[in-house]
């Protein structure tokens, strides 16, 4: 079916835009909002940049699963862990560009970047007035080195702009102020109205479909290739249609639902596909809701989690400030493309139709160590005794305790030592912010207090937040219960929850206490929150509160009482618990478009410490050799002008067998550096005091502590070492036990190649990219899993490590592997293609062999075409080297004009004012 495209005019604001229309095209109404956004970008491709993608036309429109689409994002968002990673790689592909006798200035964004320091914060201090300026201190004392990096990123690269750090989390950033949902691109013809899209460089990017903006999380590699401006190879997706009915009872909380989609949207499975809302309930969840939803995407393994554009989004974009001509943009342009969703819309056609009916959820946390355990809140005494027999291997004692030295109070299992408000997913609701301050408010009142044991944290997603819980006069309140705020951005759920008193940690270890934490993130993977933390569990802000003021698991919160009142009376939930109608008044009361427009008017200045980290505008980075946290990267060495033939894998070694929903947190952490890892002893005989560890997130810059990281979470189980937990493995033929960093340094040395093998859901979690390079520069050439998530299978082609895929049925189990066999993939290069099948010869040590056949997960023609290059990186650097570069400039990027301080993009105008390293080449990085 031809599609045309039609480049139309559309009057707005006194102004006239251009738009590529769709609404003209036979069958529209039948897709998904989603996919609609596709198309534009397709038809846009074709009447912009003169490609032809009809093919790809038509596959949408007939809704061909699978078929490959090229789609070009509007620009790049990234946070600076995952964001830094991406500049490093960029600075290091400037160096390598030069001295391949290439030009280093044309090594740069095609597209707009944005970085936010959101990553870097630890809670040091806590319960304290000062709580939030002694932390923002010890973030810069910490990652100086990393900051002045990025600022030169600022300066250095066109395009890039960094928002300091303080300033909030990244995703309530984007939803408050970033995310434009319709963007305009100048050119020589005027104005080019939109769909605004993008990718980031963290997994929980697709909260910002909640604003009807489409974009999902990449690793830091995909990013890199859409940042020099090639497309996102895409297959396209199957579309889960969540129908909406009913509103939630009252009591029940946004997180409540999040949770239980949560879980629902895990056991239906839709990792890989697109999510979307639809129905008569979408009136009844606010924009705050959605973005929760949404954020969420990685917790069920979708890609996006998308709600189209209506009321409630000009709702919220006047809510937040955006300037009225942004505002009628936004529906103006919706309405003619058809992308807008009023109460009448027909609803379009989905592939699966799942219905939610708001009116069942119930109150809930979700641990103890993944985000689908979803337990109703009565249930959580109960569930906690069967956790704490699967963690700690023995019945629950009640009164097995601990004696806290210096203190009056001891320690049991299941106590609470952790309580952490916490995460964009829960501080960017306006109704949960404003419920957890009304139930700190009843608490104080009745004389309630917190716990001693319990470490207490409040770290908004914004400014905004902050400013609106003291307007609404609840602050007071949870200072008084110790919930100071801590700072500005992502803590706890991201493994910076920051130490414990050294006398709780003594008594958890001497009696090998299961200690909990109860925390309004996203994330509660093992060993990820603490590493003295065994069990944690999320819920919403309200209840971080209450779990507080109980210090435990063990009481039945629905019925027992949480405390004590200051008239010696028992106090319980129904006491503190606020009505839905007291919170709406809060929020009503509270969020003024001038608070926004306030508090983001100085997003990008970072005052005296940030000005201070100012260094000279250069073409190439100067690196420092000496440096623990920013290194040049290794990936461009020995790299040659042209893709190596596709050669057969032999004599593979397995350096890990794992088992399923093996998360990135497992394959490359992001908490405390523990002593005794190989990490900590690199820091240590760099002279790295152990107090100046940082963790594992913020070292990512520097590829030989990264790389030390590569399995070497506390709680990693490897079936090649039975019964052992940790980054321990088996040195083969010898039968050695040692860790898995020195194991493959000597597999390295032997130039053995290696593989990974795994269960179901391989790489979920976090979009971390360094689970995919660290895992290349260990010498593995492929790895084996049941299934693996979207985010990190594509990290893995980016990086040359083959993702092969057992056929239903075929497990590490039913072979029997344990680590002693050697594993051939034979006859590669007749065999590689998109989804192509190939066998596997499993060679055992009695002589005997298995034939195990396989699925390449190669899924797109590009990941084919990555995969033979060595990667992403090496094909850009090619590319860069041979001068193709620039063909791939994407028609929505925008140069921009430097400033003083450095080149930034405009301000929204919404707003008032390698291949792998061969095995000698990888012994050399250790």
């Amino acid at each position: 079916m031809k599609a045309a495209p039609q480049i139309k005019q559309l009057p707005v604001a006194n102004r006239t835009v251009r738009y590529v229309s769709i609404a003209d095209v036979s069958g529209v109404e039948q897709l998904p909002f989603s996919l609609r956004i596709l198309l534009e970008n397709l038809l846009r491709q074709a009447a912009i940049r003169g490609v032809d993608t009809q093919a790809e036309v038509d596959a949408l429109l007939d809704r061909k699963i699978g078929a490959g689409l090229s789609f070009y994002p509007t620009r790049v968002y990234g946070q600076d862990i995952l964001g830094q990673v991406m500049l490093v790689d960029m600075a290091g592909m400037r160096d390598a560009v030069a001295e391949a006798g290439g030009d280093a200035s044309q090594v740069g964004p095609k597209v707009p970047v944005d970085v936010i320091i959101d990553h870097s914060l630890q809670v040091d201090s806590w319960a304290s007035p000062i709580a939030r300026k002694v932390n923002l201190e010890r973030e810069y004392e910490r990652n100086a080195e990393r900051f002045a990096f990025l600022r030169w990123c600022s300066s250095s690269f066109e395009g890039v702009r960094i928002v300091p750090p303080g300033k909030g989390i990244m995703h309530q950033i984007h939803l408050e102020y970033i995310g434009k949902v319709v963007w305009t691109d100048k050119d020589g013809q005027g104005e080019l109205a939109i769909p605004d899209t993008c990718v980031g460089t963290d997994s929980h990017t697709p909260m910002i479909n909640g604003l009807g903006v489409l974009g999902w999380g990449v690793g830091g590699i995909e990013a890199e290739a859409v940042m020099v401006g090639k497309p996102v190879a895409l297959a396209l997706p199957e579309v889960v249609g969540i129908e909406v009915k009913g509103k939630l009872r009252e009591g029940v909380l946004p997180t409540d639902l999040v949770l239980a989609i949560t879980q629902r949207m895990r056991a239906l499975g839709v990792v890989g596909k697109f999510v979307e809302f639809f129905g008569t309930g979408l009136e009844a969840l606010s924009l705050g809701d959605r973005g929760m939803i949404a954020n969420m995407a990685p917790e069920y393994g979708a890609t996006a989690v998308y709600f189209p554009i209506d009321e409630r989004t000009l709702d919220y974009l006047r809510m937040t400030g955006r300037e009225d001509a942004q505002v009628e943009l936004v529906e103006l342009y919706a309405k003619a493309q058809k992308l807008w969703r009023g109460a009448d819309t027909p609803a379009p056609r989905f592939d699966t139709v799942v219905t939610i009916d708001l009116d069942e959820i119930r109150p809930c946390l979700a641990g103890p160590r993944n985000p689908e355990d979803h337990l109703p809140l009565e249930t959580v005494p109960s569930a906690f005794v069967k956790h704490y027999q699967e963690i700690a291997g023995r019945p629950l004692d009640p009164e097995h305790a601990a004696p806290v030295k210096g203190e009056q109070f001891s320690l049991h299992d299941g106590d609470v030592l952790i309580a952490a408000i916490t995460s964009c997913t829960n501080t960017a609701n306006p109704v949960n912010m404003m419920a957890a301050g009304l139930v700190a408010r009843k608490a104080v009142a009745l004389g309630l207090k917190t716990k001693p044991w319990v470490k207490t944290s409040l770290v908004p997603g914004s400014h905004v937040t902050a400013a609106v819980l003291e307007t609404a006069g609840l602050q007071e309140s949870l200072d008084a219960l110790g919930f100071h705020i801590a700072g500005f951005g992502c803590t706890t759920c991201n493994g910076g929850s920051g130490p414990l008193p050294d006398a709780l940690v003594e008594a958890i270890e001497a009696e090998k206490l299961v200690g909990t934490a109860v925390l309004s993130g996203n994330r509660n993977f093992e060993g990820r929150i603490h590493p003295n933390i065994r069990a944690a569990y999320l819920g919403s802000p309200a209840l971080v509160v209450v779990y507080a003021l109980t210090g435990t698991l063990s009481v039945d919160v629905t019925k027992e009482p949480i405390g004590i009142g200051s008239n010696g009376q028992p106090v319980y939930l129904r006491d503190i618990w606020p009505t839905s109608v007291e919170i709406s008044k809060a929020v009503e009361g509270a969020y003024e478009p001038a608070i926004f427009r306030e508090k983001y008017s100085d997003l990008f200045e970072g005052g005296e410490p940030w000005d201070a980290l100012a260094g000279e505008r250069s073409e190439r980075f100067p690196w420092d050799d000496a440096s623990t946290y920013v290194r040049q990267p290794p990936y461009f060495e020995g790299v040659s002008r042209e893709a190596a033939a596709v050669q057969d894998i032999v004599g593979m070694r397995p350096l890990v067998i794992l088992g399923d929903s093996v998360t990135t947190d497992h394959i490359s952490p992001s908490g405390a550096i523990s002593l005794g890892t190989p990490a900590a002893d690199f820091l240590l005989a760099k002279g790295v005091e152990r107090r100046d560890f940082n963790n594992y997130t913020t070292r990512r810059g520097n590829h030989d502590v990264a790389v030390r990281a590569t399995f070497a979470n506390i709680r990693l189980r490897n079936r090649i070492v039975p019964g052992v937990e940790g980054g321990e493995t088996k040195l083969m033929p010898d039968g050695k036990q040692m860790r898995v960093f020195e194991a493959a340094e000597e597999y390295l040395r032997r130039d053995v190649p290696l593989a990974v093998i795994a269960g179901k859901n391989y790489g979920c979690g976090s979009s971390r990219d360094w689970a995919a390079k660290g895992v290349a520069l260990l010498g593995v050439k492929a790895v084996i899993a049941e299934s693996f998530e979207r985010i990190h299978r594509t990290n893995l082609v980016g990086m040359g490590v083959l993702p092969l895929q057992f056929e239903p049925g075929t497990t590490a189990e039913s072979l029997n592997l344990d680590g002693s066999e050697t594993i051939d993939v034979p006859a590669l290069a007749q065999h590689l293609e998109v989804s192509g099948q190939i066998e596997a010869i499993v060679h055992r040590t009695d002589g005997t062999s298995t034939a195990v056949p396989l699925i390449i997960r190669l899924d797109t023609e590009e990941d084919v075409d990555y995969w033979r290059h060595g990667g992403i990186l090496p094909l850009v650097w090619r590319d860069y080297v041979s001068g193709k570069s620039e063909e791939h400039v994407s028609h929505s990027a925008k140069r921009v004009q430097s400033e003083v301080g450095g080149p930034q993009h405009e301000l929204p105008d919404a707003m008032p004012g390698t291949e792998v390293p061969s095995a000698s080449q990888g012994a050399a990085l250790g």
